[in-house]
C-alpha cells in the first residue's frame, strides 16, 4: 500500500539535511517535494570536532540539537508542500554518522524521540546496526532502493552517488537482487570539502570544482594515496570519515604545499583522488559489460571538475545524471531512506547481503512512536 512518509539524510559531507516527501510502495517512490536545511559553521564545526574526539556530554548534547534540526527540517519541508504532519504516515531518518566501525559498531546521531514528539508521526531510525550485528558492514544501504526502484529493465546499470563518501551500485535488471554488487569506493566529496574549507573558512564547498579546474594535479601526492590498501580490499566494504576524515585532509593539503603546489593544486589533487578512486574501483571490481551505464547523483554530481574527470577516466562508459532520468539527484539518498523506512514497517528487509556481507536479509531500523500510535 502507497504511503505518504518524509525521508531525512545528514550524509559525510556535513552540509546539512536532506529530507524529501515522497509517495511510497514496494516498487515506486514518486518525490513530491525536496529540502535542504543547510548546517550553519557553529554545528558544522561542532560536527567534525565530535568526529575527532567527544565527550559524553558533547555526544548528548549534539544528539538532541540534532533531534531538533531533523524536526524543523519536516515541518519547513511540509509547509512549503501544503501538507499537514498529520497526513504522513511515518518519517524515516537516517540521522548524522559520527563513527562507522564495522564489526565494532556503528553509531548515527539525532534523537528520533525528539523528532516524533515535533512531528507527532512515528519514526524508523538507527538502520545500519542490525546489518553490523549480522556481520555486515552496514553500508552501503541504499542498493535495495537501487535495485527495486533506479534499475534499468533491459540493460545492466550503475548506481553511482558521490556524498561525503562515494558508494556504487552494480543492477543486473530492476527488482532483481541476484547479482548485486555494491559497496563504498572511497572518499566523494568530503575530502574536497574540507580542504576547500580548511584553504578558505568562509566557503562551504569548491563550488563547481572552480578552485580546482585553476590548480593542478600534483603527481607525487595523488600516487601516494592511491597506494592506500583500502582501494585493493574486495567488497563487500564500506569507509567513511574515521578514515578519510579531517587528519587525512590536512596532511594531503601540507604534502601538496611541501611540494611547491598552490592550494588550488590541492584542491585539483583532491578532486583527482576522487574521480581516480570511483573510476579504479568500478573497473577492477564490477562487471565489464559494455551494456552498462553509470548514473550519478548526490553532491558530487554538481561538481564540474569532478565530472569531467570522472567521465575522462571512465571513458567509454556513457555517465548520465540521476536527475536526468528521475528526480533530483540531491534528493536521492533521503528518498531511499523513505523507501527503508516504508519496508521496516512492512516487515521487509532492507539490507543486500551480497552488498553488505551480511549473515542474511534482515528488516532494518527502529520505531520511535508517539503516544499509542507506533
Amino acid at each position: 500500500m502507497t504511503a505518504l512518509a518524509v525521508g531525512l539524510m545528514a550524509g559525510t559531507s556535513l552540509d546539512g539535511v536532506d529530507a524529501a516527501l515522497v509517495a511510497v510502495d514496494e516498487t515506486t517512490c514518486d518525490v513530491l517535494g525536496f529540502h535542504t536545511v543547510p548546517y550553519g559553521p557553529a554545528l558544522r564545526g561542532r560536527l567534525e570536532a565530535a568526529m575527532e574526539s567527544a565527550s559524553a556530554a558533547e555526544l548528548t548534547a549534539l544528539h538532541g540539537a540534532l533531534g531538533e534540526e531533523f524536526a524543523a527540517a519536516v515541518r519547513a519541508l511540509l509547509e512549503g508542500a501544503g501538507r499537514a504532519s498529520s497526513e504522513l504516515a511515518f518519517v524515516a531518518s537516517h540521522g548524522q554518522t559520527i563513527w562507522h566501525e564495522p564489526p565494532a559498531g556503528t553509531l548515527q546521531i539525532g534523537n528520533p524521540a525528539v523528532i516524533a514528539e515535533v512531528v507527532g508521526r512515528p519514526v524508523v531510525s538507527d538502520f545500519r546496526s542490525a546489518d553490523v550485528a549480522a556481520g555486515g558492514q552496514g553500508a552501503p544501504l541504499v542498493p535495495m532502493a537501487d535495485v527495486m526502484l533506479f534499475g534499468a529493465t533491459d540493460h545492466p546499470r550503475i548506481l553511482l552517488n558521490i556524498g561525503g563518501m562515494a558508494n556504487v551500485t552494480w543492477v543486473e535488471r530492476r527488482t532483481r537482487l541476484d547479482g548485486v554488487v555494491a559497496f563504498d569506493t572511497g572518499p566523494g566529496v568530503a575530502l574536497i570539502d574540507m580542504i576547500a574549507r580548511a584553504v578558505d573558512p568562509g566557503a562551504p564547498f569548491d563550488v563547481d570544482g572552480a578552485r580546482a579546474a585553476r590548480g593542478r594535479v600534483v603527481t607525487a601526492v595523488l600516487e601516494s594515496r592511491l597506494a592506500d590498501p583500502y582501494f585493493t580490499a574486495p567488497p563487500p566494504k564500506s569507509t567513511g570519515r574515521e578514515h578519510y576524515g579531517r587528519s587525512y585532509a590536512t596532511d594531503m593539503l601540507l604534502r601538496v604545499r611541501a611540494a611547491g603546489g598552490s592550494d588550488d593544486d590541492a584542491l585539483a589533487t583532491a578532486t583527482a583522488f576522487t574521480a581516480q578512486t570511483i573510476a579504479a574501483q568500478i573497473q577492477r571490481w564490477l562487471p565489464d559489460d559494455p551494456d552498462a551505464d553509470v548514473v550519478v547523483s548526490g553532491g558530487g554530481a554538481k561538481n564540474g571538475t569532478l565530472v569531467t574527470m570522472l567521465r575522462a577516466a571512465l571513458t567509454p562508459r556513457p555517465v548520465a545524471f540521476f536527475t536526468d532520468l528521475f528526480f533530483d539527484g540531491d534528493a536521492k539518498e533521503a528518498a531511499s531512506f523513505a523507501y527503508l523506512g516504508w519496508r521496516t514497517l512492512e516487515g521487509l528487509p532492507g539490507n543486500v547481503p551480497a552488498a553488505t556481507g551480511a549473515a542474511g536479509l534482515r528488516v532494518l531500523g527502529s520505531v520511535t512512536g508517539v503516544g499509542n500510535d507506533v
